[in-house]
């Protein structure tokens, strides 16, 4: 039995439809898949690798952190960074997402005051800057306050043992590394904690 034309040329249409589509999703997982990244990743280690690469921290061609990343300083010999609710991991990165009259985030908050006023031998009453008090929202934020920074000289200098001229070196250090508002405008200045404690490393050792 003839197959009547109609279905024929339906056929024939769907099958040229179909190669058409195939064409296209080719065209365009080429495009997009394979050239468009591999233009930008050139483009991007052309014109600035660095940021390109991760902003990394080399030391000893080692890399030993990102300046975009905060990590844990433990020792009284370095500066403190900001809290972490995820540890500063870099995958599921977040916050702790408890609200202002959560009663967690309260006693958290008493909890890391009395611990840095404890820790870096305070006064009490002192005013201590909000990001050493909470959390980023990422939980990788790499920078404090020059005012976070200027409140850890006395106990990072009584763990290295440094003389007076030493701390007087120690503070000029962190007016010097201090980055301005982003945009000059946006928030205010800030210390990245990673390239200040490189830097301590090097009082009394040139």
């Amino acid at each position: 039995m003839a197959i009547p034309s109609d279905n024929l040329k339906t056929n024939y249409l769907q099958m040229k439809t179909l190669i058409v589509a195939l064409k296209i999703f080719l065209f365009f997982t080429v495009l997009t898949g394979i050239i468009y990244p591999v233009f930008v990743t050139g483009i991007a280690q052309l014109i600035f690798p660095e940021k390109a690469n991760g902003s990394m921290v080399l030391r000893d061609h080692k890399a030993i952190g990102s300046k975009l990343i905060g990590q844990a300083f433990d020792s009284t010999v370095y500066f403190a960074g900001r809290p972490s609710a995820i540890s500063y991991n870099s995958l599921p990165t977040g916050g702790s997402n408890y609200g202002l009259t959560n009663v967690k985030l309260k006693d958290l908050v008493n909890s890391r005051r009395r611990q840095f006023i404890a820790t870096n031998h305070l006064d009490s009453l002192t005013e201590i800057p909000s990001e050493m008090l909470f959390a980023s929202a990422s939980g990788l934020d790499p920078h404090i306050s020059v005012q976070a920074a200027m409140l850890q000289v006395e106990r990072v200098a009584q763990a290295r043992d440094f003389d007076n001229n030493q701390k007087v070196e120690l503070r000029q250090l962190i007016s010097n590394l201090a980055e301005a508002p982003q945009f000059l405008c946006l928030g205010e200045e800030r210390i990245n904690v990673l390239m200040l404690n490189l830097e301590v490393d090097k009082i009394g050792h040139e």
